[in-house]
């Protein structure tokens, strides 16, 4: 089973990597919807294997990936109605934070944690020059997506200080690139930046989701033997 978790990892990381590229270049909607029906795809082949080699993480691992199919769905929708693709992401984020406390048990330094991101972030959003939301609505959508997507993260960055483990680092990787990702989105939507903020954007959304994916069975993949 371990083999074929390697093959199949390997593979739709390929395939991801390679839908990445595509979708900047040629912009197709298709070519996004099946790049994220890979990271959801492989999230579930890890499970299914995480399960089959008791890997002992099933919460973890069944939050995690709930919180990846809302990603996909926010991923999808985005360009059809931002607020909904904006309120699918945050749903995903929530379900990771609950994933994140299933290895580590929620403690009051990660609302610290998450609200240190998020302070300077409702900062930058409100008084930086360059946006422009259109609507009170829309920048009060993005001002509650930022606090959401700052306590995921935070609570990866305590976890990983609380155990320092191969799963909280590459937790921690995959969340900051998430955060990243989003920042450049902003930057691109509503800061009118050029197109090289729009790569950025994507260049690190979809390694963060194999990340994320992988994660749930890189503890067994990557485990040394004795």
């Amino acid at each position: 089973m371990k083999r074929i978790a390697y093959f199949f990892n390997a593979l739709l990381c390929a395939l991801i990597i390679a839908g990445d590229v595509c979708y900047i270049i040629f912009g197709e909607t298709w070519l996004k919807g099946i790049t994220s029906g890979a990271f959801v795809l492989l999230a579930l082949i890890n499970l299914i294997a995480s399960i089959v080699l008791k890997q002992g993480r099933l919460k973890f691992s069944i939050f995690l990936f709930i919180g990846l199919i809302f990603a996909m769905l926010g991923d999808i929708f985005l360009n059809i109605h931002f607020i909904t693709g904006a309120v699918l992401f945050a749903v995903g984020h929530v379900f990771f934070f609950i994933s994140y406390c299933n290895l580590v048990r929620f403690k009051w330094q990660d609302l610290i944690a998450g609200l240190a991101i998020f302070v300077p972030s409702m900062l930058f959003i409100l008084l930086a020059p360059m946006f422009n939301f259109g609507s009170v609505l829309m920048e009060v959508v993005c001002i509650l997506y930022a606090l959401i997507i700052s306590l995921m993260v935070g609570k990866a960055v305590i976890n990983l200080v609380a155990e320092r483990s191969l799963l909280n680092l590459i937790i921690v990787f995959g969340s900051l690139l998430f955060f990243f990702s989003d920042l450049m989105l902003l930057l691109n939507v509503f800061g009118g930046l050029p197109r090289i903020i729009d790569v950025l954007c994507l260049a690190t959304y979809y390694p963060a989701e194999f990340l994320l994916a992988h994660s749930i069975i890189a503890p067994v993949l990557w485990r040394k033997k004795n």
